[in-house]
């Protein structure tokens, strides 16, 4: 693709999310609020070249989470520079009254909580309605029994293994009893982990089912090294994948579109 108003096309969207799907599971989606923001261009050059497939945005309101982070407008700038996948994360107490501009911004995945949508199906229709893959995300307190109504109505499920809000937990393991349950309840469905992820927790999650790590300080490593970082995941996503049940080259992809 050229950088070019093209990169918010229908076509374009439905390109990325072809590479997206096409990308040997389980894999590392870095979390850009933890990148240098001051040369945005040059980390998401430094991702591509590491071997990433898609980024992760973490968007905070300040009243779903105490944070800010930053809103549609910048995920638009960053689109107009990078083909990545967008995997975009609200952490909002009212996500269905931004997700156009989410979605005219050029973000791909969106993820939204349960824990503000009493009836989470208007808007996961919504999404995927306006081309985007819907993922529905539970906070560490909130049981599985939460989601499990609606699996049919998602192309993903994000389980927190922190509080959401801010990088540099730890991680919380009790969460692997979650993903465990979303994968015996839907086993080809794909379910992101965020929190926490780093070498060893890495391995745990992937035996516990998860296909997609969200990681931000376990990539963002101060001497820059990203290459390394990734490979350190990597070889910790092998070790857990032979413990588990979902095998490297899991495609991972949902069951409708």
């Amino acid at each position: 693709m050229e950088m070019t108003a093209d990169r918010f096309s229908s076509a374009a969207r439905a390109a990325r999310l072809a590479v997206w799907d096409a990308a040997p599971r389980p894999f590392v989606t870095p979390s850009l609020l933890n990148c240098n923001f001051a040369r945005v261009g040059e980390e998401l050059d430094a991702l591509r070249k590491a071997g990433v497939v898609g980024v992760h945005l973490d968007v905070m309101d300040g009243h779903f989470v105490d944070n800010l982070s930053y809103g549609a407008s910048v995920a638009k700038d960053w689109r107009r520079v990078t083909d990545f996948p967008f995997d975009t994360h609200l952490m909002m107490s009212d996500p269905g009254k931004y997700l156009d501009a989410f979605v005219d911004a050029g973000c791909d995945i969106i993820v939204v909580h349960i824990e503000v949508l009493p009836n989470p199906v208007p808007l996961l229709r919504r999404i995927r309605a306006a081309g985007c893959r819907a993922s529905l995300c539970l906070n560490p307190p909130t049981p599985f029994s939460a989601i499990a109504p609606y699996l049919d109505e998602v192309d993903a499920v994000l389980v927190m293994s922190v509080h959401p809000g801010k990088g540099g937990q730890s991680f919380m393991p009790e969460v692997l009893d979650k993903v465990r349950a979303v994968r015996a309840a839907r086993p080809a469905l794909p379910i992101s982990i965020d929190g926490g992820i780093k070498p060893v927790t890495a391995a745990e999650a992937v035996a516990a089912g998860a296909t997609q790590l969200v990681v931000g300080t376990g990539v963002f490593r101060p001497d820059g090294n990203y290459a390394a970082a990734l490979a350190e995941l990597a070889q910790e996503i092998r070790r857990g994948s032979q413990r588990g049940s979902v095998p490297t080259e899991t495609a991972g992809l949902p069951s409708h579109e």
